[in-house]
C-alpha cells in the first residue's frame, strides 16, 4: 500500500477530502463573521469550529486555510499606494498556487494535524498523540519567506489525548505571530475549558435541506433521495454515508416492520437481520443499527406532538400509531436509550450481531404491547 493509498482520518466515507471541496455551502453567518474578521484590525489566532458531525466544519477551516495563505496580512506600509480592496468573498480560485499547493497537502504555510497510520499495526491511530502537535515547534519555527499567515488545521481536535492536548493548550497560550489555528471539533463540551477559553468558537448548525442537497451534488451525489434530507439531520457527511449504503431502502424496511407491531412480522425480521449482518457488510449493519436508533427517537417525537419532517410517506401513521399521545412517547424513549446501550455495549464485546438486531426488534414488540 502506498502513501496515497493509506486511509485518512479526516476524510468521510464515500466523500471527498475537505482539501478537495470548493465551495462551503450554507453557513452564511459564519463566513460573514471571519471575513469581518480576516479584514478587520486583528484575526483572533485560534478559531474552535463547532458543530454536528458532517455539516462542513472542516471544509469551512480548510477554505479559511487558502483565504488567509493565500492573502497576507496587511502591513503598516499596506496604504502607501492606496487602499486595497477589502475582499468580499473567502473564496480562492481552485488554480491560485495556494489552492493547488493544499490540494496536494504540500503547501509549506499550512500544517494538518489528525490522527495519522499506525505502520506497524496497519491501521489509523486511536488518537492524536502529543508527537502529532510537538511538529508545531518545528512548523513555526521556519520563517516564512513572504511574510504570510501560518495556520494550522486540527481535525479533530476531539480526537487528542491528554498529553497532546495540554501541549497544544501551550501554543494557544503564547501563539507565534501571524500564526492562526483552526480547530474542529464534533464535542466542544468534552475540551479543556481552557483550550475553549482561549480560542473564539464559530458553531455550525446542521445545513438546511436546500444546502444539503447542494453540497451533495459537489460530493458526487447529485439529485439525492428525498428521504435523505430527514434521515441525515443536516449532515453531508451522514447524508453521503446512508447514500452510499442506500440508507433510505433500509429505513423503509425497519418501518415496515415496525408498521407490523405488536404482532411483529417474524419471518420478515429474520430476513432483514440476515440482510443487515451479511460478512463483510459492517459498514452497512452500523448504518441500519443508526437508523433503528433514529426510528425510535423520531417515534417518541412523534408522541410529543412534534413529529420530524417525514422520511416516507406512510412514516407519519406508522409512527402516530405506536405513539399517539405523550405517556407512549415516554416508553418509546426510555426504550430507544435502552437499546441504544444494550446494542453499544454489545458490538463492543462482539456479542452476535444478528442476535442482537432480533432482540431490539423483539424489544420493540414488547413495547409496542404495552399500553
Amino acid at each position: 500500500m502506498t502513501e496515497d493509498d493509506l486511509p485518512e482520518a479526516d476524510r468521510a466515507d464515500g466523500a471527498p477530502h475537505p482539501r478537495e471541496t470548493a465551495q462551503v455551502y450554507g453557513h452564511d453567518d459564519a463566513k460573514a463573521q471571519l471575513l469581518e474578521a480576516v479584514t478587520g484590525t486583528r484575526m483572533h489566532h485560534a478559531w474552535l469550529i463547532t458543530g454536528p458531525k458532517g455539516v462542513g466544519k472542516a471544509t469551512l477551516a480548510w477554505s479559511l486555510a487558502r483565504f488567509l495563505i493565500a492573502t497576507p496580512p496587511e502591513t503598516d506600509d499596506a496604504g502607501l499606494f492606496g487602499d486595497t480592496p477589502k475582499p468580499t468573498s473567502l473564496d480562492i480560485a481552485a488554480d491560485h498556487p495556494v489552492a493547488r499547493r493544499m490540494a496536494a497537502l504540500s503547501e509549506p504555510g499550512l500544517l494538518l494535524i489528525r490522527r495519522v497510520w499506525d505502520k506497524d499495526k496497519k491501521r489509523l491511530k486511536g488518537q492524536i498523540t502529543v508527537d502529532e502537535v510537538r511538529k508545531l515547534g518545528a512548523f513555526f519555527g521556519l520563517s516564512s519567506t513572504d511574510g504570510g499567515r501560518r495556520v494550522v488545521i486540527v481535525d479533530s481536535i476531539d480526537d487528542m489525548n491528554p498529553s497532546a492536548a495540554n501541549a497544544l493548550l501551550k501554543v494557544l497560550e503564547e501563539p507565534p505571530k501571524n500564526a492562526v489555528l483552526l480547530l474542529v471539533s464534533h464535542a466542544p463540551a468534552r475540551l479543556l475549558p481552557t483550550i475553549r477559553s482561549r480560542c473564539r468558537e464559530l458553531r455550525l448548525p446542521a445545513l438546511q435541506t436546500d444546502a444539503l442537497a447542494q453540497a451533495l451534488a459537489q460530493a458526487g451525489h447529485p439529485d439525492p433521495d428525498p428521504a435523505l434530507a430527514p434521515l441525515a439531520g443536516g449532515s453531508v457527511g451522514e447524508a453521503i454515508r446512508l447514500a452510499t449504503q442506500n440508507g433510505p431502502a433500509l429505513y423503509g424496511e425497519i418501518l415496515a416492520l415496525l408498521a407490523t407491531c405488536p404482532n411483529l412480522d417474524r419471518p420478515r425480521t429474520q430476513a432483514f437481520a440476515e440482510h443487515i449482518t451479511q460478512r463483510g457488510k459492517d459498514d452497512r449493519l452500523a448504518v441500519a443499527l443508526n437508523l433503528l436508533d433514529l426510528a425510535l427517537s423520531r417515534t417518541a417525537r412523534a408522541g410529543t406532538g412534534l413529529a420530524p419532517e417525514s422520511a416516507t410517506p406512510d412514516e407519519p401513521d406508522i409512527l402516530k400509531r405506536l405513539a399517539p399521545d405523550p405517556k407512549s412517547a415516554q416508553k418509546w424513549a426510555a426504550l430507544q436509550q435502552d437499546l441504544s446501550q444494550r446494542i453499544g455495549h454489545g458490538r463492543a464485546v462482539n456479542v452476535d450481531a444478528q442476535s442482537l438486531v432480533l432482540d431490539a426488534f423483539l424489544k420493540i414488540n414488547e413495547t409496542a404491547s404495552r399500553p
